[in-house]
């Protein structure tokens, strides 16, 4: 699949990292069960928080808590070495190539940006 269309559209919006994070997300091994169940914890939580609609941020405890039940050091693995191959289609993009490198330099950001893109689509197929 040619992403570099995706990441154009990114390069001039706001911080790329949650939408790189979803690009990266199908090269991540998760078990469906096994993420439903983690995404409808996460889910409680937003809405124990209050609105569940309101717009996710990568440190919110919802997210958080998503990220940690998903958590493991090969699906981390496979989420960085995918992170690591879209560098050559965001050749000439300084804002996705600054975005990727921030997320390479930092594991927990790029997991849970991983997590809240997860979690905003499962809200956005609701």
């Amino acid at each position: 699949m040619d992403v570099r269309p995706l990441l154009e559209t990114l390069e001039d919006g706001g911080d790329p990292s949650v939408p790189l994070a979803y690009l990266a997300a199908p090269a991540v091994p998760l078990d469906e069960d096994e993420l439903r169940a983690a995404v409808r914890r996460a889910l409680l939580l937003l809405a124990a928080g209050g609105d569940p609609r309101r717009a996710l941020e990568p440190d919110g405890r919802a997210v958080r808590a998503l990220a940690a039940d998903l958590d493991s050091p090969a699906r981390r693995g496979a989420l960085a070495r995918r992170l690591a191959s879209l560098r050559a289609e965001a050749e000439g993009l300084p804002a996705v190539t600054a975005a990727l490198e921030r997320l390479l330099a930092d594991g927990d950001a790029a997991w849970r940006a991983l997590a809240c893109a997860l979690l905003a689509d499962d809200l956005s197929g609701e």
